[in-house]
Order: C-alpha cells, then sequence, then structure tokens
C-alpha cells in the first residue's frame, strides 16, 4: 500500500480498527489474507496486529481517506456550531438590555442573560452524576452535521463506531461535555461583550421592579449575588441606591455605574467562570481518559483474529476467498529497500519446461501451485523485496479472481512488477477472447505486461 499523506493519531488508530470491526461484523468478512501476513510480520502484541490488520484494510477500501473527509466535517460543524453560539450570547445581550429608551430591570435582564444557562448546566451536571449521557443530543447534533458535511458515503460507518468506542470506555460524556460547556462559554463570552458594547455606547437605567416581594429582599439578594464579584473589583451598589431604585431609574452617575459594574460582574462570576472550569475539567478527563484507550480482545471479532495474526502453529497458505473487486497495486517499497531480481510463475502444467535460461543475477523462485510455496515466498518477499519482480502466467487459464489477488499481493512487496503472459505450447493456439480478458484485468490492476519474456529489463532495469 502507497504511505499515508497524515499520521494517524492512537485514538484514529483504534477508530478505524472499530470501524471495520463493525463492517466485518455486519457485511461479513473482508478479504484480508495480505494484511494478516503483514500485521504478523512487523510483530507486537494481538493488540498492535489487529490495528494494523485494520488500518491497512481501512486503507485499501477507502475508509482512511473517508475518516480524513468526516474529520473536516467535523471542523467544519463545529465552526457552524461556534458561529450559532456566539449570535445566541449576543441575542442574549440584546434582549436582556433592549433599546435604551426604558430603563433595565436589572433582575429580567439578570434572567434573560442567566436563566437559561443556569438552568441547562444544572441539568447537565444532574445528568452527569446519575446518567452519564446527559447531552447527547447535542453530541448527535454534532455527529450528525460531521456526517453530512464531509460528503463521504464511507463516512457513515465512522460514527456508530466512534460511539461505541467511547461509551465502552465512558469517555463520551467528557467529549460531549467538552462541547457543551464549550459552546455555552462562547455564548457567555458573546454576550459579555455585547453588553459592555451597548453599556460603552448608550445610557442605561436601571430599576428593579415587585408586586409580592418586598425592598429588603432585593437588597439581599442584590448584596448576595454581587459578594463573589466584589471580591474580583466589582462594585456592588449601596443600600440606599437599591432602594431607591426601586422607585425609579437613578439619574446620578455612580448609581448607573454600579448597577453596570454589577450586573458585569455578576454574569462573570456566575455565568463564563462556571463553563470555563467546566470546560477544562472535562477537556481535563477527555485527554487523560483518551490516553488509556485500549481494544477489548474479548469482543468477538477481535478474537477471532488471534489464531491468523498470532497462530499457536503457522497457517500455511492463502485459503480466505478473492476479493469481490480489484484493488490498484500500489507498491510501498521503495528502490532503497530492495535489491535483485526474480522469475516467479504461477500454476504452470508439465507441458511447459521450466524455468527458462536466466542471467545470472535473476533469481528464480519456481512455480506457485500450492499454499505452502505461495506462503513461503511472500514471506521471503516481506523481509527481501525485489527491485524487479517478473510473474509469469499461462493465459489459457482464465484470470480467476484468487490468481489476480495473488498476482496483486507480490506485486505490492517488489519496487516494480511486470507480468509475463506465456505463448502457448507449439501446436496449441490462445483464445482471443480470454487473453483479452487478461489484458482487461491487469489494466485495471495497473500492471505492465507483455506477451514476450522481458528478460534485459529483468537483468538490467531497462528494455
Amino acid at each position: 500500500m502507497g504511505s499515508r499523506v497524515t499520521e494517524l493519531t492512537g485514538l484514529q488508530n483504534l477508530w478505524l480498527t472499530e470501524t471495520v470491526r463493525l463492517r466485518e461484523e455486519h457485511a461479513g468478512p473482508l478479504e484480508d489474507t495480505e494484511a494478516n501476513r503483514l500485521a504478523r510480520s512487523a510483530g507486537g502484541d494481538l493488540s498492535t496486529r489487529i490495528q494494523r490488520r485494520a488500518v491497512w484494510l481501512a486503507e485499501r477500501d477507502g475508509l482512511a481517506n473517508a475518516l480524513q473527509h468526516w474529520l473536516q466535517g467535523a471542523r467544519l460543524a463545529l465552526i457552524v456550531m461556534a458561529v450559532l453560539a456566539v449570535v445566541s450570547g449576543a441575542g442574549l445581550a440584546f434582549a436582556a438590555m433592549g433599546d435604551g429608551q426604558t430603563p433595565v430591570n436589572v433582575f429580567w435582564a439578570l434572567g434573560s442573560l442567566l436563566g437559561l444557562n443556569l438552568i441547562l448546566l444544572l441539568s447537565w451536571a444532574l445528568g452527569l452524576m446519575f446518567a452519564g449521557e446527559h447531552g447527547a443530543t447535542l453530541g448527535r447534533l454534532w455527529l450528525w452535521l460531521s456526517e453530512k458535511l464531509a460528503r463521504d458515503a464511507k463516512a457513515a460507518q465512522l460514527a456508530p463506531a466512534l460511539l461505541l468506542l467511547l461509551q465502552r470506555h465512558k469517555l463520551n460524556r467528557w467529549a460531549v461535555g467538552t462541547l457543551i460547556n464549550g459552546l455555552w462559554l462562547l455564548a457567555m463570552l458573546s454576550a459579555l461583550a455585547i453588553l459592555l458594547t451597548l453599556m460603552a455606547t448608550r445610557r442605561y437605567g436601571f430599576v428593579w421592579e415587585t408586586t409580592i416581594l418586598s425592598g429588603d429582599t432585593f437588597v439581599a439578594m442584590t448584596q448576595a449575588l454581587g459578594a463573589l464579584p466584589a471580591l474580583l473589583g466589582f462594585s456592588v451598589p449601596t443600600v440606599e441606591m437599591i432602594r431607591a431604585s426601586g422607585d425609579a431609574a437613578l439619574n446620578i452617575e455612580s448609581a448607573r455605574q454600579a448597577w453596570a459594574a454589577w450586573l458585569v460582574g455578576v454574569l462573570l462570576i456566575y455565568g463564563v467562570l462556571p463553563r470555563l472550569l467546566l470546560m477544562l475539567f472535562c477537556r481535563w478527563r477527555w485527554k487523560t481518559g483518551q490516553a488509556k484507550l485500549h481494544l477489548d480482545l474479548n469482543l468477538p471479532g477481535y478474537a477471532q483474529l488471534r489464531e491468523r495474526l498470532m497462530p499457536t502453529s503457522e497457517r500455511l497458505g492463502i485459503s480466505d476467498a478473492a476479493p469481490e473487486k480489484l484493488h490498484r497495486v500500489e507498491s510501498g517499497v521503495t528502490d532503497q529497500q530492495s535489491d535483485g531480481a526474480l522469475l516467479v510463475a504461477i500454476e504452470l502444467d508439465d507441458q511447459r519446461p521450466w524455468p527458462p535460461q536466466l542471467p545470472k543475477t535473476v533469481g528464480n523462485a519456481g512455480i506457485l501451485d500450492s499454499r505452502e510455496s505461495r506462503h513461503r515466498l511472500l514471506e521471503q518477499l516481506s523481509r527481501f523485496p525485489p527491485a524487479r519482480l517478473l510473474i509469469a502466467c499461462d493465459p489459457r487459464r482464465s484470470p480467476d479472481r484468487g490468481s489476480l489477488a495473488l498476482i496483486a499481493e507480490l506485486a505490492r512487496n517488489a519496487a516494480a512488477t511486470r507480468v509475463w503472459l506465456l505463448q502457448a505450447p507449439p501446436g496449441e493456439a490462445l483464445d482471443a477472447e480470454r487473453l483479452g480478458d487478461w489484458h482487461v484485468a491487469l489494466q485495471q490492476l495497473e500492471l505492465p505486461f507483455a506477451d514476450c519474456a522481458p528478460m534485459n529489463w529483468l537483468e538490467t532495469g531497462h528494455e
């Protein structure tokens, strides 16, 4: 396979692994012969091998690209939601302060700025303590937007896999908590910014009104709410100012400034600060939990891979079904990693003398006519990839999917590969239609082929 453009993080490796598991669970096992072999040759524990296998399959089948598209969609969805949060916060400030033509009812304004925020904050905290899954609506909205903005059909398989992975380790609550508190923090900061702007450009008078409560109640509430902001230097209206504001807006500069500072201080302490602290706390729990993420090897999808990836006795041959479609060959072997030239034949009959006369610099890998011989050669190529590989095939046989999958697998383990379509033995003729099928199949694999032996290329690398 080709090298990745973007290196995957640990979470993305686990995410793709879970996606592949779900895909195989619903659609049946994937053709994974080469993926298993590469995972075995790379070594490591079972979890590492399962992840390496899954990432290889994800890259082959386009899931890795879908992941990048999904992440791009997730960023766009986050930007859209952030803009909505900023606009909503600005709307709260405008609704609280009015147009400046009438006095501002301070406690009505405070309810407009903080009421919904505090109700949802309390609801989220209770849900976190007792249910652990509160806020799922906003999380689902983000996932839905991410999928729509990704514009990749395969990205639809990613969101369920991510949710299952996070729920298994109880990390979804901290991811959603970071999202919710981060968006509300933006809304509160937006409200604070608009509030300061309105106060700086308009002259507001402040009053409080009541029908059933006494003036002493409002004095006590104002002083209690202003106690924490006062520790940070925000002024609190005096008792005389509070009582006088119950009759009409005071036309005194100091009274207007005291009420304005009190309102800003209360919004900062009870609106902005709690959301900031909760967002940082959720972010910290998310980061520490993410570092402990691991695969649950007891899941059926992973348990079935144990014998294939860490066999107690080496499993020989290529016994899996051929792929339903051909995948373009992308060799991951560079010229620096490879050396020498090798000739190999696939399933030749006894009528054809083999091997032909070869230059001394060209190695002969024989005829692959059994699972054992295929396995031995693939293992050898994974350790010592050749610079040039020539694969001889008998075009009298149909290009079945198993043979083509083997050709593609061999080609991925060499720096350069060509296919030699052998001439028919004397007295026989090749079937033109079958030969055309070979040409079409090899063109799909994007492998060069020739009807005569390209020995000069095999020996020197030149035509």
